[in-house]
């Protein structure tokens, strides 16, 4: 679940508001309920949200939903070498990180998928656009 809000609000937001809503909110969640890898959330989602936020709002001016599949798809990379690397970094051990490797890319690209249904599909981003617009 985590994935696909990060993904929704990165679509959405500019990359300040995308690694705030990402990185410092993993962080956070990490810090209340699973405190040892907070800072890898920190860095690794906030560089995703930011990723995604930049790709998805400033490529492709003419084709926002291919900019924004670009922007996803990085991001979902990102987060996937991110925990990875940090993962084997904490818990000293690179088996582990392997084996959570299936999950943390099924997690990935869930986010990336239901963010952008969301945003295109179900409508969010004109929503969005319509009340915040600048």
């Amino acid at each position: 679940m985590n994935d696909i809000v990060i993904c929704t609000a990165a679509l959405l937001l500019d990359p300040f508001a995308a690694f705030v809503a990402g990185g410092v909110g993993a962080f956070l969640g990490d810090f209340f309920f699973y405190p040892t890898p907070m800072f890898v959330s920190l860095v690794t989602h906030g560089l995703q949200a930011v990723a995604i936020s930049l790709i998805s709002h400033h490529t492709l001016k003419k084709h926002p939903v291919l900019a924004s599949a670009a922007g996803v798809s990085v991001g979902a990379v990102i987060m996937v070498v991110g925990y990875s690397l940090g993962r084997a970094f904490i818990y000293s051990t690179p088996e582990y990180a392997l084996l959570k490797l299936p999950y943390q890319i099924l997690q990935a690209v869930t986010g990336a998928v239901v963010g952008m249904l969301l945003c295109y599909k179900c409508g969010l981003k004109k929503l969005y656009n319509r009340k915040f617009a600048k």
